[in-house]
């Protein structure tokens, strides 16, 4: 055979069984490649293979048994996982190196590694191995003396909230003036409000999970001041290294909405999966958003004006003076797509709004300066402000 010929002369015969069959993977029928080269019946006679530096032979039951210890240790539970491995550089560079001057199509050492690990496990712990969504990862360092190290990836859960009190940020909001380290302003909280719509919820799943982090991703944000009523807004909840992944999560729900009565509710949870969290912060060209704003104006205004109101359509708004410090300063269009009011008195008067996504409602109402252009006060022809909003309804993405 002239390929295999080849092989022992280049490495002088200093092959290992495990290289020499990955070599001769497209040309030998076998089950694996150990069973390839051994088909062979060739006298090798070497104290280390020219290419892996008999790295195969790190694989032993000391190694696996560093893999179940770390298992029982972290007490994880998984149906599922990969391998992945770390190998020396100049073994890699051989290998690589050896297969281009052969011109092969065969698969790279590590992946013959892993391999061979992810086959014993998967049939010592009945579990999965899977590719493309996985519990757990298994990596083994074997540069030197082999080292474990599991990795436990995110479980996600994704559902709509409701608040239902005014002063509860979306999210954990650091204390202003230690940025969360602690101090005598926040009470060595770290934070600057007591609670988040975020942590109503986080800290009751990542107990139920023995997970160590939690992150809150949202199909947008309301103010603090504004509460989120209607069927709610959309949000996925990661969860980081969670060690237990079956929860009952409608039980759950259950129990966290009793716990947080009056304050936030929450629906419809389910588990999904990780690009859920960007798609829910993408708005589809028919997303919409429904508000209800109190607006109250300085002086009396004139109620047949009101029926101007709802020829306000295409709206011009340079980011708000009052978040001008944390976002970019530029003119974003968004459009109006109906507006009704119901007067309540000479000075205030109730408008329900339905608009696209990112129409900031308190400075379509107030004018901001002049940055949010046309503006219901200049329509008005009074100043006016946002005294109370409601989020009504979101839209789904």
């Amino acid at each position: 055979m002239e390929l295999l010929d080849e092989i022992i002369e280049k490495t002088d015969g200093k092959i290992c069984k495990h290289c020499l069959g990955r070599m001769l993977s497209k040309t030998i029928d076998g089950e694996d490649n150990v069973s390839r080269a051994e088909s062979l019946d060739l006298d090798l006679d070497f104290d280390e293979c020219i290419i892996c530096g008999n790295i195969f032979d790190k694989i032993d039951d000391e190694l696996f048994e560093k893999i179940y210890d770390k298992l029982d240790f972290l007490e994880v539970e998984f149906d599922s996982f990969v391998v992945g491995s770390r190998i020396p550089k100049e073994v890699k560079q051989r290998d690589d190196e050896f297969i281009a001057q052969l011109n092969l199509d065969v698969e790279p050492v590590k992946k013959e590694i892993n391999r061979i690990i992810g086959k014993k496990l998967e049939a010592e712990l009945k579990k999965e191995v899977n590719f493309d969504k996985q519990d757990i990862i298994v990596n083994v360092n074997l540069i030197k003396e082999p080292k474990v190290r599991i990795q436990i990836n995110p479980i996600f859960i994704e559902g709509k909230y409701n608040k239902l009190v005014r002063g509860i940020p979306q999210t954990k909001w650091p204390c202003g003036k230690c940025k969360g380290r602690g101090c005598e302003e926040c009470n060595f909280t770290g934070k600057q409000y007591p609670c988040s719509v975020e942590e109503l919820i986080s800290e009751h799943i990542l107990k139920a999970t023995n997970g160590y982090e939690a992150k809150f991703h949202g199909a947008g944000r309301e103010d603090i001041d504004v509460l989120m009523l209607g069927s709610g807004r959309p949000f996925v909840l990661e969860i980081k290294e969670p060690r237990i992944r079956k929860i009952d999560l409608p039980k759950l729900e259950k129990e966290i909405n009793e716990i947080n009565e009056g304050k936030t509710q929450y629906h419809n949870l389910k588990f999904t999966h990780r690009n859920r969290k960007a798609e829910i912060k993408v708005s589809s060209p028919d997303a919409y958003k429904v508000y209800k704003a109190l607006v109250e104006c300085e002086e009396p205004y004139d109620k047949d004006k009101l029926d101007v109101l709802s020829d306000l359509d295409e709206i011009h708004q340079q980011t708000p003076i009052r978040v001008s410090h944390r976002r970019a300063d530029k003119i974003r269009i968004k459009h109006v797509l109906d507006l009704s009011c119901e007067v309540i008195d000479d000075t205030h008067f109730e408008m329900t709004i339905k608009t696209e996504g990112g129409l900031y409602i308190k400075e379509l109402i107030s004018g901001d300066e002049g940055r949010s252009q046309p503006n219901v006060a200049d329509k008005l022809g009074v100043k006016a402000f946002c005294k109370q909003l409601d989020v009504v309804e979101v839209s789904e993405k």
